[in-house]
C-alpha cells in the first residue's frame, strides 16, 4: 500500500520519481488547484514548460494520455489517468507576491512562488527559476474572443490525476493559497497524494 502523504492548505511538497514511477495526485475535497512543475533530476534547467507542451499537443487543456513536455521538447511526464473533468489551466503564471499586492494585500500572502522554492529546498534542491506551472484542475475558461476568466474548478472531491515519470524528475506541487478570487472556491485546502509503481 503506497503511503498517502498530505500537501498542506496552502502549502507545498516535492517528490522525486524514478522513470516508470508514477504520482498519484488526489483532489480531496474537490476544489483546490495544485500548481505543478516537473524538473529532470539530472539537470533542473530542464524542466516542464507549459509554452513548449502547448507547441507539441497543439491545445491548452492536457488529457488522459497525453505526454507533457519539457523546455527541450522532451516527454518529461505522462498523464496517465484523469477522473476530472479535465479541466487544468497552462496559461496562467504562479501566484507571487506581485499577485497579491496588485489584488490588495499589504501584509505578506502565501504564494506558489514561494511555496516552489520551500519544498524544493525541503529536499535539498534549488529551482533555477520558477516555470510557469501546469495548474491541475484550474478553471480558465477562454472566449471566442480570447477573453479569459477565473472560476472556481468542475472537479469533484476524491477525483485524482497520476502522472507518469518519462525520466528521473522531480514534481514539485503548491496547494494554491489564492482566497480573493474564485479559483479555490475561495476556501484553500490540503489534497493528497502518493508515489506508486
Amino acid at each position: 500500500m503506497a503511503e498517502l502523504i498530505e500537501i498542506p492548505k496552502r502549502g507545498s511538497k516535492a517528490a522525486r520519481l524514478k522513470k516508470g514511477q508514477a504520482l498519484k495526485m488526489i483532489n480531496t475535497h474537490g476544489h483546490q488547484v495544485v500548481d505543478t512543475w516537473a524538473f529532470n533530476a539530472a539537470d533542473l534547467n530542464e524542466f516542464m514548460s507549459m509554452e513548449h507542451m502547448r507547441a507539441m499537443l497543439c491545445t491548452i487543456f492536457p488529457k488522459q494520455g497525453d505526454y507533457l513536455y519539457t523546455n527541450q521538447r522532451r516527454p518529461i511526464l505522462r498523464m496517465e489517468e484523469d477522473t476530472s473533468p479535465g479541466i487544468h489551466d497552462t496559461l496562467m503564471a504562479a501566484c507571487d507576491v506581485y499577485r497579491y499586492q496588485l489584488l490588495g494585500c499589504t501584509d505578506y500572502h502565501e504564494n506558489c512562488t514561494d511555496n516552489l522554492v520551500a519544498c524544493m529546498r525541503e529536499i535539498g534542491l534549488e529551482a533555477p527559476e520558477t516555470p510557469s506551472p501546469l495548474n491541475m484542475w484550474m478553471n480558465i475558461p477562454v472566449g471566442t474572443s480570447g477573453a479569459t476568466e477565473w472560476q472556481a474548478p468542475v472537479s469533484k472531491p476524491g477525483d485524482y490525476v497520476v502522472l507518469r515519470a518519462e525520466m528521473d524528475c522531480i514534481v514539485a506541487m503548491s496547494a494554491c493559497p489564492q482566497d480573493i478570487i474564485p479559483v479555490n472556491a475561495g476556501n484553500p485546502v490540503e489534497v493528497h497524494f502518493e508515489i506508486i509503481d
